[in-house]
């Protein structure tokens, strides 16, 4: 079987596959996309870093592929849902960078508190300027770190081993949890008024994309320093540059840019407070050793034995145990991603219960795939259907399963409790034919719904004109509902509305159906 290698990739890696005899590796990073889709024909599996673009046209040319694995986390450039199609399996290494990117983060933060870029360019000139480049101690110092997850608590280990205070924001973070790292947990708003540095370690999401703006800025204590090996685009790159040459901000270290690499003309690089990296989080002999060595193993268990590990589309089965879940696997994807962006606060606790013909079945991996469901909108690409039980117990996360042989209103179901300190969620879902996943249960709500694509849930009164209201208003900003589903509770007076759009609801548009009369609630979604 051919294994074609399209990226920079460690020795180290090209070795494990090169000690088989039954692997014929093609290793030719740098080429054109027409060369890749050539190359990429008679292909069996990929091996990728972060240059090359997976795209669907390259699926499309790529007639044997059976697998494409990512040295590395992030999958931002491959097409995923076409890959899923057909029956491609994508692969991830997370936590082989793990060590090296929270020490990059450190050393940055280190940087920035003794000037030690300025001061070594400044020696490289012949100059001798001990005072101008006087520094600060690290020591009783607050550090603000936003995103408690694999990168980000270490972060914080390792800050509170410096004699840090470590003050962290994570909503889905328990405190609990918090405690036992000996950090304190607190809202975004504390966090940026009281700390003295401020590290991001949280995936771009709709949620994070340009958290750190103009109004983040004015909340932040005077002087802080920023530090960003996360990812491009956390940092609002205009708000950050004004802040700087007004003074709020005394220095930023930054690894990744919204652009990358930056345009020639970036005005964040010729300030003296700012230091920047080329994207170096990862990339340490280590690093890119382990992740190599990882995936092209991986890969090897994939082709010779059938064995899925660290799959981010398909949980870790044999075959047969597969043909017979995967119907339920994008359902339970969707139970949990919906749970994940309708509930408030920090999950404490989930129970799963299958009834009716589900509950005959292995349901270790469905499970797995809820848990996928539920962190994907709060870590991204970092988790995956092997390592979502163990990121779940991390955060604090008690998991509980029932079977119930006996079905309810239908043959079989599948229904999702998440509780969190304060509330509870309740959503259920079914299948309908064989393949077609749909919701039919929200709360005491009973609906019949497709989980995909761009969504509002909304929880309105029951009164006449309502959902016109809403049709009305969306359409205002020539916005097009493609599916309305309701849920209407009568002893109560109330609705719920799925409603889908062809395009995603703009912040205008959003704003305006949450101040329409009779709407008491509206929350985007991405399924």
């Amino acid at each position: 079987m051919k294994v074609l290698i399209s990226d920079n990739l460690s020795p180290a890696g090209i070795a494990v596959l090169e000690g088989h005899p039954s692997i014929e590796v093609v290793n030719k990073p740098g080429m054109s996309p027409e060369e890749l889709k050539d190359a990429i024909k008679d292909a069996d599996a990929l091996v990728i870093r972060s240059a090359t673009k997976v795209t669907a046209e390259l699926i499309a040319a790529a007639n044997r592929l059976k697998v494409v694995g990512r040295a590395g986390t992030g999958l931002d450039n491959v097409d995923i849902p076409a890959a899923s199609k057909r029956g491609i399996v994508v692969m991830n290494t997370p936590g082989g960078n793990t060590i090296t990117t929270a020490e990059h983060a450190l050393s940055l933060m280190m940087a920035l508190a003794r000037n030690v870029p300025q001061a070594a360019q400044s020696m490289r000139e012949g100059k001798w300027e001990k005072k101008k480049f006087q520094g600060m101690e690290l020591f009783n110092k607050n550090l603000g770190v936003i995103g408690l997850g694999r990168i980000g608590s270490v972060v914080a280990e390792r800050a509170v081993g410096l004699r840090m205070r470590v003050i962290a924001y994570d909503p889905f973070i328990t405190k609990e949890v918090a405690v036992n790292m000996g950090v304190e947990l607190v809202s975004l708003d504390e966090l940026l008024a009281r700390s003295d540095f401020i590290t991001l370690h949280t995936p771009k999401t709709k949620e994070t994309a340009r958290l750190l703006n103009k109004e983040a800025f004015r909340k932040m204590k005077p002087g802080v320093r920023l530090i960003n090996c996360a990812r491009g685009g956390l940092i609002d790159e205009e708000a950050l540059l004004e802040a700087l040459k007004e003074g709020k901000v005394a220095g930023a270290a930054l690894d990744v840019f919204e652009q990358e690499p930056p345009p020639a003309t970036f005005p964040l690089r010729e300030l003296p407070t700012v230091v920047c990296t080329p994207h170096l989080g990862a990339s340490t002999e280590e690093a890119q050793a382990n992740v190599a060595v990882a995936i092209c193993e991986q890969i090897l268990e994939y082709l010779l034995m059938g064995t899925i590990r660290n799959a981010v589309n398909a949980p870790s089965v044999s075959q047969e145990t597969l043909s017979q879940i995967r119907p339920y696997l994008t359902l339970a994807e969707a139970l949990g991603n919906f749970q994940a962006q309708v509930t408030q606060g920090a999950i404490n606790g989930i129970t799963v219960a299958y009834i009716g013909e589900v509950s005959r079945l292995d349901v270790k991996p469905i499970t797995q795939t809820i848990l996928k469901g539920l962190l994907f909108p709060v870590v991204g690409d970092e988790v995956n259907y092997v390592n979502a039980p163990l990121m779940a117990e991390t955060r604090g996360i008690h998991v509980r399963e029932e079977k119930v042989a006996s079905a309810e209103d239908f043959t079989t179901l599948i229904r999702l409790t998440v509780r969190t300190a304060t509330d509870e969620n309740t959503v259920a879902g079914t299948i309908f034919g064989k393949y077609e996943p749909r919701l039919v249960r929200i709360n005491k709500f009973r609906l019949e719904a497709i989980p995909e694509g761009h969504m509002l849930f909304i929880y309105n009164t029951d009164v006449p004109g309502v959902i016109g209201a809403i049709g009305t208003t969306i359409g205002k900003h020539k916005i097009n509902i493609a599916r309305m589903n309701v849920g209407q509770e009568k002893e109560r007076g109330q609705n719920i509305i799925l409603l889908t759009t062809d395009t995603p609801v703009t912040p205008e548009c959003l704003a305006d159906v949450r101040a329409l009369k009779h709407v008491a609630e509206c929350t985007q979604l991405e399924l």
